[in-house]
């Protein structure tokens, strides 16, 4: 039986599709990503925000399609959505076979056994049920990296995020497992392990009784043959001295810090539940930068949140004119039903929201290019993505570039490269977001 699995969303949500294909063949089951050899389909879906919640519902209609006419025998929805709304899909979505919530991953392949049989069973376990884990992955990002998740679920309760209704309480999950997970992975020939939760920052309080990031990432610096560590989604007022101090002094940590801040007005920051304020954001942005100088910071930020007015817009402006942050992304606020500021008076039209996050990405626009120009004539290392079709050409990533969020450095050379060799060059010219690059040294390993 051969199996099509589509995993939509976030970073997390990979992980949990890569640990049931393995599941599903060790099974015996073949994964396939030709729809038209597929006996079954997996969409592993997502609910963030509206346009993943339209995704993931469009996504399930098209495959439904399929079971209609026959070309597969059966439809599972597992994830986010499945989770949130496992009755409305099978009312609106007859042709799901069964739902696979969150944190029920390891009963895929039960469920797929069940499915072919006409036997339809859920698995909706307890939001806050321990992790899953422990369990052979098949990577998917190509073997040069992989995202390690150390954590499952969120205590923060912002008041626009979904998350932990359905994603439950903070859970760790043990250091020894991730240890042992990321040996796996780096005997496969992983490179680059990618840290990732809710939020990494948090990782070991309730196992550990206290935040225990640091030690994690000493442990995993031990391991021979892995040469970066990036660590994405940590929470400005979690960052720790013990934490910076363990980022500047590892050589294998990536000098990069992904701050999801979200805003910069007191006002709106207090509204969002946030636990950060300006000048705090202030503080940590200016304490990171003194101390790790080549630091490569990204952030998020919400737009047209309930009740934003043209000061606070002016004042998240003036912000990030100010901070000059190396990677910078925004979304427009999304209501999502069950969270209080769905609820909240002076919602902000999609028109304004619109405007408002191309005047802060103009914004990052023209920050970017002028960081990039300035690398013209610097030296660094980075990892090979792949060639360019047809060109004597090749992409990579530096230190500053996280995959699928950040942008490549393009290397001119008619040597041959692999998928994830690491050679250094030096910079000889930008685009807006991305370098260009020349190869300076022999291979750097």
């Amino acid at each position: 039986m051969k199996i099509l699995f589509i995993s939509l969303g976030c970073d997390k949500n990979l992980v949990d599709t890569e640990m049931m294909l393995g599941m599903l063949v060790q099974r015996g089951y073949t994964i396939t990503d030709d729809e038209a050899q597929a006996d079954v389909a997996v969409v592993n879906t997502c609910c963030f925000i509206n346009d993943a919640k339209q995704e993931s519902i469009n996504t399930l209609l098209e495959m439904a399609e399929l079971k209609k006419s026959g070309s597969i025998k059966a439809l599972v929805a597992a994830g986010c959505l499945a989770q949130r709304y496992s009755r409305e899909i099978q009312e609106e979505i007859p042709e799901v076979d069964a739902i696979v919530g969150t944190t029920a991953i390891d009963a895929i392949a039960d469920t797929i056994d069940m499915a072919l049989m006409g036997n339809v069973k859920n698995h909706i376990e307890d939001i806050n049920r321990k992790p899953v884990y422990d369990k052979k992955r098949i990577v998917t990002t190509g073997g040069h990296f992989a995202y390690l998740k150390i954590a499952e679920g969120c205590d923060k309760h912002c008041s626009y995020c979904i998350i932990p209704k359905v994603r439950g309480n903070y859970r760790s999950i043990p250091m020894e497992s991730l240890i042992k997970e990321a040996c796996e992975l780096v005997e496969f020939g992983v490179k680059e392990l990618i840290l990732v939760a809710q939020e990494t920052t948090l990782y070991g309080v309730d196992l550990y009784g206290k935040k225990s990031l640091s030690e994690l990432l000493h442990r995993l610096c031990e391991i021979k043959g892995l040469y970066w560590i990036r660590i994405l989604y940590c929470y400005p007022e979690e960052i720790t001295d013990e934490l910076i101090e363990t980022i500047k002094t590892e050589d294998k940590i990536c000098h990069y810090l992904d701050i999801p801040i979200q805003h910069a007005s007191d006002r709106i920051l207090k509204r969002m539940g946030r636990r950060t304020t300006r000048e705090d954001l202030i503080n940590i942005i200016r304490k990171l930068r003194t101390q790790i100088p080549d630091i490569c910071l990204r952030t998020t930020l919400i737009t047209g949140f309930p009740g934003e007015t043209e000061e606070d817009h002016e004042s998240l402006i003036s912000f990030i004119d100010e901070m000059e942050f190396d990677r910078l992304g925004v979304f427009q606020y999304s209501p999502e039903e069950d969270t209080p500021a769905a609820e909240f008076a002076n919602q902000v039209s999609d028109e304004i929201k619109a405007d408002r996050q191309a005047d802060l990405m103009e914004l990052q626009q023209e920050i970017a290019y002028e960081k990039a120009e300035a690398m013209e004539g610097m030296r660094l290392t980075v990892m090979v993505e792949g060639k360019v079709p047809d060109e004597n050409a090749y992409v990579a990533r530096s230190y500053k570039d996280a995959p699928n969020v950040d942008g490549f450095v393009f290397i001119q050379t008619a040597r041959e490269l692999m998928t994830g060799d690491f050679v250094r060059v030096r910079i000889t010219g930008a685009y807006e977001y991305d370098l260009i690059g020349e190869i300076d040294d022999e291979f750097a390993e």
